[in-house]
This record gives C-alpha cells, structure tokens and sequence, in this order.
C-alpha cells in the first residue's frame, strides 16, 4: 500500500502576489534558465576565441524570437486547448506567462534570430550554436522546475518511492481543481504519478554533462556539438513523451512531439555526419581577441598561412617600411647578379 511517505510532495503553490503584481514560479525559472544559459555561452565563446558579449548581442535577437516561437508550436500543436470547442479561446494563446513553451519552436525560431544576430556580427552561426548548446540544454533543465511548481507535465499512477503527490488547488474564486495555475493547495492527495518532467530533467542535466566531456575530448565544430544537443534531447524526450498523460494532439494515437523528436533526431544525426570535422578558428573568421585581421604570410608551398605575430598596430608602419627596404635591397641583389651573367656570357 502506498503512503505519502513513499512520494514526494508538490508545492502548495505556484504563484505569489506582491500587491497586484503576481511573481510566477515557471517565469522566474525561464528567466534563470535563460541567464544561465548567456552566462556559460559566453564563457565556452570567449574559450573558442570568440569576442567578448558576442553572445548577449546575439541574444537580444534569439531569445524574443525563441520565445515567440515556443509559444507558437505549443498552440499550434496543442490547438483544440485554445481555439476547439469549450478551448480557452485566441487571448489565452498569448498568455504565456500560464505555461506553455515547445522547445522544437523555441529552437526553430530562436535559431532564426541568431542567425540575424550572427550576421550583424559577421561570425559563423554553427560556431555560436556550438558554445551555447550546452547552456541551451541546461537552461531547458531549469525550465522544467517551473513545470514542478505548476503541477503539470507528469505521468501516470505510481506506486515508486520517487511518485509525485498531485494536490487539489483552489483558486480564487474558489474553484478546486488539480489543473489550477493560480490556486492554493488544499492538502488532499488526488493522484501519486510519475514525475515525468523530472525525469526529463535529469536527463538534461546528463547531456550537459556530456556535451562538456565530448567537446573538451574531441574539440568538435562547425556546428556538430549543437547537433549532438538537438539529438541528445530528443531521444530523452521521445521516451518521456511516452509516459506523459497531459492532453495532447496525438497522430495515429502517437503524441505528436514523439514524432517531432524522432524527426528531429534523425536530421541531427545526418548533419552531425556530414558536417566538416574539427573547430573552427574564430579568430581567423573576424571575431576573436581585439578584433584585428590576422596577419597572413607566404608559407613555403606558396600557400597563405596565418601569423600570430602579436604586433602592435602603431608599429605597422614601421613594419612597413623595414619591408620596402628589403624589398628594394632584394631588387637590386638580383639585378646586380643578372648584370653579372651579361657579362660573362
């Protein structure tokens, strides 16, 4: 027989009230997750050779747009809650601050914006996606510990040490209900279930971990560490979806973000494949250090080669010169040796 002490409690509460102003837990974890994830994306650019803020000029770009596009994949695929009949009707589509983000559109459409950012910027976009991935999928980590505050996204019932106590909510207006957002927790246990959005997390925080490993082992680029984040996650997301018992669009009585992760799964691996091997310079693509071009030299196959030369800018005149001189006194070796063979022959 199962007893609470053999689960976990839900928080009695997802939402507070500072005067009129209501502070959400799922918001404040979006924002954390958002945060963490521009602070280690900037840290992992500027240990690439990347600028410094590079990634917080980018993000201004990526994350609206991510957002924006989170939102719409979540009502697009789950339409019937908003806009089919007894829905919640079109303004309840644009309350995100209720819940409610895909990750297939919020890394669709943030991807859009970075690519905006990036182009501003005159850096590869595969190059940012490899330093910020491994904060993406940890932000996503975070992000789901407001789907705990929230009572949502959980599995079926449980008698495992690690079920979840599902409460009965009341909400203001006195409304009890185990799907209230804004409601107060009554302490009357409806349901002990699987805590499927911690099991995601925890999953998460693994491919954290891995991307780390795998990038620092293998120095890998051209977009390939996002690849093996995208990939990463869908296949945990494809087996979590299968246990999740919340209201769906579901195909062929398939949810429909397990097919999404397999689609998805599937285009991660052929880019990660067919993608170049290797890191990208990023100094040599503009954007490393102090900004300056690289300096370029003749190396002894006739080929460009790039020189780490470390000189300072005000000295390149001088620089200049040096080289003209030898120049001239190269000049006129030659034509003193070809005066030379005139006149022996």
């Amino acid at each position: 027989m199962t007893t609470l002490m053999d689960s976990f409690p839900s928080p009695p509460q997802g939402v507070w009230h500072v005067g009129s102003l209501p502070i959400r837990a799922y918001a404040m974890f979006i924002i954390a997750g958002i945060v963490v994830a521009l602070v280690i994306g900037n840290r992992r650019w500027i240990a690439r050779g990347g600028e410094p803020g590079v990634v917080y000029d980018i993000a201004i770009w990526a994350v609206p747009f991510g957002v924006i596009g989170g939102r719409l994949y979540h009502v697009v695929t789950d339409w019937r809650t908003y806009l089919g009949d007894g829905g919640l009707g079109l303004a309840a589509a644009f309350r995100i601050w209720d819940g409610g983000l895909g990750i297939w559109g919020a890394v669709a459409l943030g991807g859009v914006g970075a690519w905006i950012g990036c182009r501003r910027r005159a850096i590869p976009l595969p190059a940012f996606g490899d330093a910020v991935a491994p904060g993406i999928v940890l932000a996503q980590a975070i992000g789901r510990i407001g789907n705990y505050f929230n009572q949502e996204l959980y599995g079926s019932a449980t008698n495992l040490p690690w079920g979840l106590e599902i409460y009965y909510r009341r909400d203001p207006s006195g409304i009890v209900d185990v799907h209230s957002l804004d409601g107060v927790s009554t302490g009357q246990v409806a349901a002990i279930v699987h805590p499927t959005f911690l099991y995601e997390l925890l999953w998460n925080v693994g491919v954290f971990i891995a991307l780390i490993y795998i990038d620092r082992r293998f120095r890998i680029g051209h977009g390939r560490l996002f690849a093996l984040y995208v990939g990463g996650y869908c296949l945990g997301r494809f087996f979590v979806e299968l246990m999740r018992t919340d209201a769906a669009t579901h195909i062929a009585g398939i949810r429909i973000n397990s097919f999404t992760s397999t689609l998805v799964l599937i285009g991660a691996l052929v880019y990660f494949f067919r993608a170049p091997k290797g890191r990208e310079d990023l100094a040599v693509n503009g954007s490393g250090g102090d900004g300056q071009a690289p300096d370029i030299a003749m190396g002894d196959d006739g080929t460009a080669e790039r020189v780490d030369s470390g000189m300072d800018p005000a000295a390149a005149p001088a620089a200049d010169q040096i080289g003209q001189r030898s120049g001239d006194d190269l000049a006129g070796a030659e034509n003193s040796a070809n005066d030379s063979r005139r006149g022996s022959e």
